[in-house]
């Protein structure tokens, strides 16, 4: 046994938290050394290990600012002290090679590039000038270049790119602000660039700039590029140019849904969009997410095509966050190019996003006209990720993915090791073990093969790059959903082989309660409202007000039901379910309405009878289904080409009437033996008058919105007179809707209510996995499985 030295103490701290691939360890020799301490700093698979020795007022003084002057990309979860046996070290601090050990530490998610790393870009005398794979410890790709952990670049996608002697200088150096960077490199040793025009012709010029340049040429003479980034390709074309526009909007069948546009500057933004603070703030931000802005109305010498988000008073807004993306709008003296790209997900509608070169090249073709790639893998496919700023400035994410995967969300109950399938609509998955859970990327809908695939390739990366050994599954309990059946033959491989089935709407209520800490011993009034989700009957549900905890719901409250004609195959036609529910309140097909008129007489006829006869028609209580109607009613959407079509486009007229017309239209609300019945036949009349009286779309539109809300907070209060609960957790698509959102907010909590959103986790079916698993958790022996 070692006898203590005298005047002298040595400590072990391990921290957790996200602590690898962010410039941690020469952070901490830098700390250390500066102090005159000796030891060392080593990264382990739970996290960062190290022991520092010397005098004891030195080591306390280390061990208080090891946590107050963090990289920029750190975040520390915690902090284990144990004190050692002094050794009489007095060598200098050391940074040791990564201890593989098994255990568990946290990667950071893809990050925009820094500051530094575009000053270098763009200045002619650094050896990175124009580099278009410049990266440093403060920014880059992480999560879609990684494969395991500890991160290294051993196991990472750079691994193919041995590094010159220049880099290597750079990688050992703690000093340099590349120390242990493992996608450093330069353009003598890092992945290059190419561009290969769409006949096959592929050209792998002497500099990358030159690709660049011709890339920049085809989008300036309205082209179609396909873009390898971080996480998948983009299709890229000149946002102002409407022939190039449609073109895009053509041959990837997007119907009339909206394209997001990618500026380079804030400057430019300004141009097409009138952006608030808290907007900048998120543009600007190193997770570089699509922002919704609303677009200007006034011109400003650079107008984007009509063709790029139709109808919409908004226009999804994000900034480069790769270099390539800078290079190719130019850096200073370049030829002129584009000002805004469209910047659309490249795959075909219903696919994933493409990764695959060679895939790329096949799936993309008749879409891209030509394709500007690189050679670096991709490890794991990440979209870009969508979300909007509410008046407060707080963040509502609605696709949560690059920048903030595979950041861990910290659960308020310990749960299981399991893994979470989500539903078939905007699919994300997530998997837990203890306080932590982490989403992998957005995937998408699962309708398709390709799509399936990309979710078992999710799941697989996920789990390695978490540690997480799955005990058991839980997903939707939709008897129909793929994510369904992933799951079964998932569990089937696991000590518990069966998974847990969850209640849709019940799961997106603790999804909200787990993102915010809340550990489930209060129930609270949840309020859920979306599109479609199986209910406790057998029947469509998607209006919803429950008495939930982890353990279970009640249904407190629901929209009366009416037909859903032709099951889901019929959401595509939301006239039809407007004279769906006017069937249902007994109101008559007058010929004037809408509805009426953008069917065919045989169209009519059919519905009718499907009406009469009960034929192919599942009651539903989606409030979803009813935005939709009230869509066709008011004259705006009749036929959805994507989905929630109809309910945006209602969103989008009622917002210039929202600050003019304060009307709402009422809702009944009926007792029985069940739930309350919330009835939108008195709305339906109400707004049939308005009709009749030449009222306009926009305000018809409004009302209809004040309406809902009104009718929320009315059964709030009743569930707080008949419970004594006073949380309200607002849940589902339809609170994806801002309009809505705000106003149920702002009514219940000026009637005393805490009323809980979303924020990081999205309120739609993206964020449908976190509550499952937190449900799951929480599911007795024998519970609910299949």
């Amino acid at each position: 046994m070692t006898a203590p030295v005298t005047g002298t103490v040595r400590r072990r701290l391990t921290v957790r938290g996200t602590v690898q691939g962010v410039g941690f360890r020469p952070y901490v020799h830098r700390l250390a050394t500066d102090l005159a301490l000796a030891g060392f700093v080593s990264n382990t698979a739970s996290g960062v290990l190290i022991e520092v020795e010397g005098p004891p007022d030195g080591v306390d003084r280390f061990c208080d600012l090891l946590t107050r002057q963090l990289p920029p990309l750190a975040a520390v979860t915690g902090v284990g002290r144990e004190d050692l046996p002094a050794t009489g070290a007095t060598g200098p601090f050391t940074i040791r090679p990564t201890d593989h050990a098994p255990g568990r530490t946290q990667l950071p998610p893809d990050t925009a590039t820094c500051a530094d790393c575009l000053r270098e870009l763009a200045d002619p005398a650094d050896r990175r000038h124009r580099h278009p794979f410049i990266t440093c410890t403060h920014c880059g790709p992480r999560f879609t270049i990684t494969t395991a952990l500890p991160y290294d670049r051993a196991v990472t996608t750079m691994a193919g790119f041995p590094m010159c002697p220049a880099c290597a200088r750079e990688y050992t150096d703690p000093a340099d602000r590349r120390f242990h960077a493992q996608p450093v490199a330069c353009p003598g040793c890092g992945p290059r660039l190419r561009l290969i025009p769409a006949d096959g012709s592929g050209l792998r010029p002497a500099r990358d700039a030159d690709a660049l340049t011709a890339a920049r040429a085809l989008l300036a003479a309205g082209r179609i590029v396909a873009v390898k980034g971080l996480g998948g390709y983009h299709l890229a074309c000149d946002a102002t140019d409407t022939r190039a526009v449609t073109t895009l909007r053509a041959r990837k069948e997007r119907g009339g849904k909206a394209f997001a546009v990618m500026c380079p500057d804030l400057a430019t933004v300004a141009r097409i969009a009138d952006p608030t603070d808290g907007e900048r703030a998120a543009l600007t931000g190193p997770r570089r997410p699509i922002v919704l802005l609303r677009r200007r109305t006034r011109p400003d010498g650079l107008r984007l095509s009509d063709a790029v988000c139709p109808g919409s008073p908004h226009v999804g807004v994000l900034l480069p966050y790769t270099p390539v993306h800078t290079l190719l709008f130019g850096l200073p003296g370049d030829p002129p190019g584009p000002r805004v790209l469209v910047m659309t997900s490249g795959n075909r509608s219903g696919e994933p996003i493409v990764t695959d070169d060679d895939e790329a090249l096949t799936r993309l073709a008749g879409l891209a006209d030509a394709w500007l790639t690189h050679d670096r893998p991709i490890a794991s496919p990440c979209d870009d990720s969508l979300l909007r700023v509410r008046p407060d400035g707080t963040e509502q994410v609605l696709r949560r993915s690059r920048g903030y995967v595979p950041r861990p969300v910290r659960l308020p109950v310990p749960v299981r090791p399991a893994l979470a399938m989500g539903g078939d609509l905007k699919n994300a998955l997530c998997v837990g073990d203890g306080d932590h859970a982490w989403f992998g990327p957005h995937i998408g809908d699962m309708g398709d093969l390709t799509t399936l695939r990309a979710a078992q390739r999710a799941e697989e990366h996920l789990l390695r790059l978490t540690g997480v050994a799955p005990a058991l599954v839980a997903a939707d309990r939709h008897p129909g959903y793929h994510s369904t059946g992933l799951a079964r033959r998932r569990a089937a491989r696991l000590p518990e082989p069966r998974p847990v089935l969850v209640q849709h709407h019940h799961a997106h209520i603790a999804s909200a309660m787990a993102e915010h800490g809340l550990d489930g011993t209060t129930p609270v009034i949840g309020v859920a409202f979306d599109g479609t989700g199986y209910g406790d009957d057998g029947t469509v549900w998607g209006g919803e007000i429950l008495l939930a905890d982890y353990t279970g719901h009640r249904r407190f409250a629901r929209l009366t039901p009416a037909p859903l004609p032709g099951g889901d195959a019929g959401v595509a036609n939301p006239c039809r379910l407007a004279l769906a529910r006017l069937w249902a309140a007994e109101l008559p097909w007058d010929a004037a309405l809408p509805p009426v008129a953008a069917c065919t007489p045989q169209e009519l006829s059919v519905l009718r009878r499907q009406l009469e006869r009960n034929l192919a028609c599942v009651p539903t209580s989606s409030m979803g289904r009813l935005f939709d109607a009230v869509s066709s009613l008011a004259g705006v959407c009749h036929r959805a080409g994507y989905e929630a079509q109809a309910a945006l486009e209602l969103e989008a007229t009622a917002t210039p009437a929202w600050d003019e017309d304060e009307e709402a239209y009422p809702f009944g609300l009926t007792g029985g033996p069940g739930p309350l019945e919330c009835d939108p036949a008195p709305m339906l009349r109400a707004l049939l008058a308005d009709r009749r009286r030449g009222t306009p779309a926009p305000v018809l539109a409004a009302r209809f919105h004040r309406g809902v809300a009104r009718a929320v907070a009315r059964i709030c209060r009743r569930a707080r007179a008949a419970t004594g609960l006073t949380t309200v957790v607002l849940s589902g698509g339809v609170f994806a809707n801002g309009l809505l959102e705000e106003e149920c907010t702002a009514l219940l909590a000026g009637d005393g209510f805490t009323v809980l959103r979303h924020g990081e986790v999205p309120p739609t079916d993206g964020g449908l996995a976190l509550g499952q698993l937190v449900v799951a958790a929480h599911e007795p022996p024998g519970g609910r499985r299949v």
